[in-house]
């Protein structure tokens, strides 16, 4: 794969073509901060909190999404940026009902990591308090959508990596929410496996074992690369 040559925060570095800014930056430890980004399944460019500057675009493009150039001058933190980050930090606080001191992931938590990390010591927005319900109709895990930012973690592992499909997305903006077989309580889907890839890689207590109470809910987002690179070496064929 050919090599190319770019600018990252005025160090020259290099990236094989075809790679995300993303991808380059982590290869060269710049820490970009991401949620709905996870290595194993497809980007998706969907929390913004990549976003970086590109010399000669007028727009902060997501990191994940963004293919490096030949040439190519990125920036990934100043000011601008920084302040980006931060609001879209709180805007995703104020959609839905993280109430931290409560929650099954409470400091093991990749949003309430990141407002730490960004300064984020309180929300500027009105909350805008949906009524949402849990569902805890599955035998070993629930679903909480008042702790879901719509990262779309579950749905893509879920179809990527499991093959099941059973997770997926209904209703648009605020309305969305993300469902089980068209809509049917998770504890009467007739395409999980209950693998519970979905449960570990959810980065928020959205998804969670139901018997974790309060700060019990550790998860290990890690064990996807450890599976995929098995199945590339075929190391569980007999």
């Amino acid at each position: 794969m050919p090599v190319i040559t770019l600018t990252i925060n005025d160090e020259l570095v290099s990236a094989r073509m075809g790679q995300s800014i993303l991808e380059a930056c982590r290869e060269h430890e710049i820490k970009i901060p991401t949620l709905c980004h996870l290595d194993g399944i497809s980007a998706r460019g969907g929390c913004r909190l990549c976003l970086v500057e590109v010399a000669g675009n007028p727009r902060l493009l997501p990191a994940c999404t963004t293919e490096v150039a030949e040439d190519m001058v990125v920036t990934t933190h100043n000011e601008k940026i920084d302040r980006y980050r931060k609001m879209i930090l709180e805007l995703t606080f104020a959609e839905r009902n993280h109430t931290c001191a409560v929650c099954v992931s409470n400091e093991h938590c990749e949003l309430q990591t990141l407002a730490a990390e960004l300064g984020m010591d309180h929300v500027r927005y009105d909350y805008l308090y949906p009524e949402l319900k849990l569902d805890t109709s599955h035998d070993r895990y629930g679903v909480d959508h008042n702790r879901c930012i719509l990262c779309l973690r579950c749905v893509r592992v879920c179809d990527e990596v499991e093959g099941a499909h059973t997770w997926d997305v209904k209703a648009r903006g605020i309305e969305s929410r993300v469902i089980t077989d068209l809509n049917r309580p998770w504890g009467e889907s007739q395409s999980c496996t209950d693998c519970g890839k979905c449960v570990e890689i959810c980065p928020t207590g959205a998804l969670f074992d139901k018997g974790s109470s309060v700060a019990e809910m550790q998860k290990e987002a890690s064990f996807l690369r450890r599976i995929l690179d098995g199945r590339e070496k075929r190391q569980w064929r007999r």
